[in-house]
């Protein structure tokens, strides 16, 4: 069976933007933990792309709607999961991606923290990096228990081994005098010790608090065994995103492909072709799986996905759970990822059209949201975008943002 990229097209419309709109066996997102139930994670790293992925989905929903899913509700938590990637899930997911992706990320950041210590020049000399390291742990605890939640700048002077410094190697710019303060409050996150919490000042702050994560969780993280919550990931990683490769899911994830490959094995999924390249350009094909209960009724032209993909534009935010959903992009994508992406891959904001990629946006100091399209939408998808512009940018109530991944067409927009 082979899954057209216009069927892709229509199904990432109606799964993964058009989220307020119903369809049969698959009611409207009515709030936050609904979208990010939809998405399996909100990408995070950007402090402003949670709440504006939220709005570009559900109309009538506010950045206050955000803001209390996030810290007054508290059902939607901050964690260090997927390719060392910070991502917001739902609380029950929580556990599932815990076991599933930060575990192994959690290895991995503290055998290189230690390691640095014990390779590279510090501020005091360390003598005994697990010692340190241990010591450390430990006043972060003490702080964030006597304390309360604590910014980076507040817990490194309530733990002073945090100012622990690595000096630079080299004369290149980027080599410079660095604390141990985010290294190992990232490890402490992917372990599940700590969690960020609300950011000082507005919600595009990226100044967030640390708290300890038994403020969230009193009994702690619920243990899962990994293999159970690989399973369990790819299972709704593959609701969400699929049909799509084993490719698609070991990037996103950052498994090795052993992992997907026994994961995607211990779901009931059918192997399909999923068309991979760009609209209009020749046909390319790759090997794909979907879960058997994947409806795809009704994708075909004049179906209800079609009735959705038609006519809709959505602008969605830097690093966006579905500009970043696949390594393989071309077929939602097409030509324009040099303008688009920066040079490690990020994702900038971008502007839909019947589940393509046809421009970026941006929001400036003032709020006001300024576009440009890089290929020709007609008269209905141009007033479309300029309809959903001018409802994003009254959602904004005249704040605008500065993104902290900058594309090349980014600074055209700002300029």
């Amino acid at each position: 069976m082979r899954i057209t990229g216009d069927q892709r097209r229509r199904r990432l419309v109606a799964h993964q933007l058009a989220l307020g709109v119903d369809r049969p066996g698959l009611p409207a997102a009515r709030s936050p933990e609904d979208v990010t139930r939809r998405l399996v994670a909100l990408h995070a790293t950007d402090a402003p792309s949670v709440h504006l992925a939220v709005l570009a989905r559900v109309p009538g929903l506010t950045l206050d709607d955000v803001r209390d899913a996030l810290f007054e509700r508290r059902d939607l938590v901050r964690v260090l999961g997927m390719r060392r990637t910070m991502f917001v899930v739902r609380r029950e997911m929580v556990p599932v991606v815990h076991a599933g992706a930060a575990t192994a990320v959690a290895g991995r950041l503290r055998a290189r923290l230690l390691k640095e210590l014990a390779t590279l020049p510090t501020d005091p000399p360390v003598a005994d990096p697990e010692a340190l390291l241990a010591a450390a742990e430990y006043q972060v605890h003490a702080a964030l228990v006597e304390h309360g939640p604590l910014d980076g700048a507040q817990l490194s002077r309530a733990a002073p081994l945090l100012r622990t410094a690595f000096l630079p190697t080299t004369d290149k710019a980027w080599d410079v005098r660095r604390t141990m303060t985010s290294p190992l409050l990232a490890v402490l996150s992917a372990e599940g010790s700590v969690v960020r919490g609300e950011p000082r000042g507005a919600w595009t702050s990226p100044r967030h608090v640390w708290e300890l994560m038994t403020d969230w969780f009193p009994d702690g993280i619920p243990a899962l065994d990994e293999d159970a919550a690989r399973v369990e990931l790819a299972r709704a990683w593959l609701e969400a995103f699929g049909p799509a490769t084993v490719a698609d899911l070991k990037w996103w994830t950052g498994w090795n492909l052993g992992q997907a490959r026994r994961a995607v094995a211990a779901l009931d999924v059918r192997e399909v072709e999923v068309e991979v390249g760009a609209p209009g350009a020749d046909v390319q094909v790759a090997d794909g799986v979907m879960l058997r209960s994947t409806d795809l009724d009704g994708l075909g032209p004049a179906g209800p996905a079609d009735d959705v993909a038609q006519g809709h534009a959505a602008l969605l935010p830097t690093l966006d759970p579905t500009t970043m959903g696949w390594t393989a992009r071309d077929w939602y994508l097409g030509p324009h990822r040099p303008l688009l992406f920066d040079s490690a891959g990020n994702a900038g904001a971008t502007v839909w059209w019947q589940g393509r990629v046809v421009g970026a946006w941006t929001a400036r100091p003032d709020g006001e949201v300024v576009w440009r399209l890089l290929e020709d939408v007609g008269p209905e998808g141009e007033a479309a975008v300029a309809a959903e512009a001018a409802r994003i940018g009254a959602l904004l109530g005249g704040v605008g943002f500065t993104p902290g991944y900058v594309t090349p067409l980014y600074r055209e927009l700002r300029a």
